[in-house]
This record gives C-alpha cells, sequence and structure tokens, in this order.
C-alpha cells in the first residue's frame, strides 16, 4: 500500500460527533532530535552504547534501557545535562502553529513522551498553558546516580509490560466510543499507539513500522503537514 493509498484512506475518515483528543510524542517529534540519545552521544557514559544493542535486539525493555542509561550519571551531573538538553533542542516547524488549532477547536493536547521531567519541562515551558497535559517519565537526584522514575506504567492491556511511560494506556483512557484519538510519534514507543488511535500521523521509525503491517498513516516532515490534514478531518 503505497503512502497516497494510505494517506487517502486516513483522511477520509472523520472525527464526527466524537471529541478530538491529540496525542503528541516529545523526542523526535516536537523536538526534530532526539534530546536523550543526543545526551549520550554528547556525554558518552561507559555503557550506552550496549545498553542501546540490547534493546534493538529485544534482550531487555525500553523502560530498562532509559532507567540503565541514565543510572550511567552521577546526581551531581543534573544541571550540566538538562543545560545541553535545553540548548541542544529544536522545536519542530509548524508547533506553535498546531497549538493554536487546537486552542481555537478546543482540541486536547496532551504530550506523551519517554522523555524525562527534568529537562522535557524546560523546554516545553514557552508554551506553558496551551498544552492540555504532558505525561512523561519522572526523575530522583537524592542519590549517588540519577534514578528513572515511571508515573506512567503500563496497564493490564498493555503487550509489551514494561514501556516506562506507557502511550498506549494514556489513550486506553479516553473512551474510543466518544474520542477521536489522533497520535503523533516517531518512533517504537509510538507503535503500539497507532495500532488503536483513529489517526495517526508518523515520521521516521514509526513511518517504517506502519508500512511493514500496512497500518494507516500520514507521513510528515512538519507540523504544518500534519494541519494540513487535519484542519478537514476535526474542523467543527
Amino acid at each position: 500500500m503505497s503512502n497516497l493509498d494510505i494517506t487517502t484512506h486516513v483522511t477520509s475518515v472523520e472525527a464526527g460527533s466524537k471529541a478530538p483528543v491529540l496525542f503528541c510524542d516529545f523526542d523526535g517529534t516536537i523536538t526534530e532530535n532526539d534530546n536523550i540519545i543526543a545526551i549520550m552521544e554528547h556525554f558518552q557514559p561507559e555503557g550506552w552504547k550496549e545498553l542501546v544493542e540490547q534493546l534493538t535486539a529485544k534482550q531487555i525493555s525500553l523502560q530498562q534501557c532509559v532507567g540503565s542509561m541514565f543510572r550511567l550519571f552521577p546526581s551531581t551531573m543534573r544541571d550540566e545535562v538538562a543545560d545541553f538538553a535545553i540548548a541542544n533542542a529544536r522545536i519542530r516547524e509548524g508547533f506553535e502553529e498546531l497549538l493554536t488549532f487546537c486552542g481555537e477547536q478546543q482540541i486536547p493536547f496532551l504530550v506523551t513522551s519517554g522523555g524525562i521531567d527534568f529537562f522535557l519541562q524546560p523546554i516545553l515551558k514557552p508554551f506553558e498553558g496551551r498544552i492540555d497535559r504532558i505525561y512523561c517519565n519522572g526523575s530522583n537526584f537524592s542519590g549517588e546516580q540519577m534514578e528513572i522514575t515511571w508515573p506512567y506504567a503500563c496497564d493490564e492491556h498493555c503487550a509489551n509490560g514494561a514501556c516506562g511511560m506507557c502511550k498506549t494506556s494514556i489513550i486506553r483512557g479516553f473512551d474510543a466510543d466518544k474520542h477521536y484519538r489522533i497520535l503523533i510519534g516517531d518512533s517504537i514507543s509510538d507503535f503500539e499507539g497507532a495500532k488503536i488511535a483513529d489517526l495517526v500521523f508518523s515520521r521516521s521509525h514509526l513511518t517504517e513500522l506502519c508500512e511493514e503491517l500496512e497500518l494507516p498513516h500520514i507521513p510528515f516532515t512538519t507540523f504544518h503537514d500534519v494541519l494540513r490534514h487535519l484542519k478537514p478531518a476535526v474542523t467543527r
């Protein structure tokens, strides 16, 4: 199935009487770069590449990988790591316009991210008040090493069971009979959510995964692309 066929199929489905709600990934989606990988590549803590290789080989879960990678840092580096992430982050073009549209249409905009609060929240601070809620992993610096906390764990319906921040659990919290559930993402952490969403905007690895299983999706580069397809689907 070509992207054109998929796009035509997806955009022919409109929200109708359902209330739209938008779930948007952060790393590699709202930001052009993956902040966690950027942090690892910049600071090069010993052993982080091996952890990624184990994740790719499905020897460890995403939660184990992220938790173990940040445990490679001493807690005293909190500000240094956060400052780097904030300075390095680049917001994807069209993000502010998307938030404006969602505000005008009263569409809840939820950030669903496997990122970490201590750098994610400062990056999104300029958009405070325009994002309805941020779901992400937490952090604890009371010990010698950084510890990641998991306030949004998997529910009993999650097939993975160790997502860390379980996006499908968040999505399932919005009744499919009442809500038109829209997902925007870029990676394997968004894949299960793409299976249950009504409308999927994808890039990078998520596009490849959707194409492999022929899941309906709309590839995008900027949020202007998202808006072009989103407006006719949800405008009231």
